[in-house]
């Protein structure tokens, strides 16, 4: 499985920007999609997640501003970003928890799968 990235770009401090990740390959499902960042300073941290049945989880960091979306059918997310501030200045990353389907059921595995990251700058 792969996941693809795009949307990232500069914006003004109070603008808005989507991004949006989508997963190919053959014989998988995905489990939870997220969105993860990573600033020049800071470790890698939770943004979004959503489940495959819509349920969200939202830090208290981007809570009311940001907006997670997935589409089952299509296997792909979608982070809506508004109210951007200088502190969401990071590259953001799309994860997947994966199953990927062998022609036997004894080889079915788990993954973590990670997009390529996409750059979002906010400035003051």
């Amino acid at each position: 499985v792969q996941l693809q990235a795009s949307g990232g770009g500069l914006v003004q401090a109070g603008g808005s920007l989507s991004l949006s990740c989508a997963a190919s390959g053959t014989r998988f499902s995905i489990n939870d999609m997220s969105w993860y960042r990573q600033g020049p300073m800071n470790e890698r941290e939770l943004v979004a997640r959503v489940t495959r049945g819509g349920s969200t989880y939202y830090p208290d960091s981007v809570k009311g501003r940001f907006t997670v979306s997935r589409d089952n059918a299509k296997n792909t997310i979608i982070l809506q970003m508004n109210n951007l501030k200088p502190d969401d200045t990071a590259v953001y990353y799309c994860h997947a928890q994966t199953t990927q389907y062998a022609l036997s059921p004894k080889y079915d595995r788990d993954y973590d799968v990670w997009g390529q990251g996409t750059l979002v700058t906010v400035s003051s």
